[in-house]
């Protein structure tokens, strides 16, 4: 087994919610095999309450959770990237930095949830998207990483990115 630790970067555009609970989740499940950030291209600078409340009930850490530019991890000594996961179509879309490491890309897109009116409603659309997101990770923990070949790993990881999308 590969003693390697994958670092993983979810990018989004405002890293208010799905690419924060991509992180905490990716950071719980990945037991120290993956190293987990978020990032967006146009950061709200806040991390979406619903989203904060979520982790803490499922007993993911907060700590050190935050609404973050894409720049920090685009820089010379920022951590070299294994993984990049878009999780909106908005930021899929968007003409990304270049990431240190030339690191395998895939997109995940999901519902925002903040962009959905109604307090109960954005819940249940948060709610929504750490199911998801935690059926993707789940499985993107379990790959073979060090043992499967790079195009088959790219199949792989744009099929997850296909699982229960609306």
């Amino acid at each position: 087994m590969s003693e390697k630790v994958f670092n993983v970067l979810f990018l989004c555009t405002g890293n208010s919610a799905r690419s924060v609970i991509a992180e905490a989740v990716l950071n719980q499940l990945g037991r120290g095999r993956f190293k987990a950030f978020s990032a967006g291209s146009m950061p709200t600078g806040s991390v979406n309450p619903h989203v904060l409340d979520l982790l803490e009930r499922n007993n993911l850490p907060t700590e050190g959770i935050r609404s973050k530019s894409w720049d920090e991890f685009a820089s010379p000594d920022a951590p070299k990237l294994d993984f990049v996961f878009t999780v909106c179509d908005q930021a899929a879309g968007e003409v990304c930095p270049v990431w240190p490491g030339q690191p395998m890309t895939a997109h995940w897109g999901l519902e925002d949830p903040a962009q959905i009116e109604g307090e109960e409603e954005q819940q249940r659309a948060v709610k929504n998207a750490f199911m998801q997101l935690n059926r993707r990770i789940g499985i993107f923990t379990s790959l073979p990483l060090d043992k499967i070949e790079r195009h088959s790993l790219q199949k792989e990881l744009d099929e997850i990115g296909t699982l229960s999308r609306n």
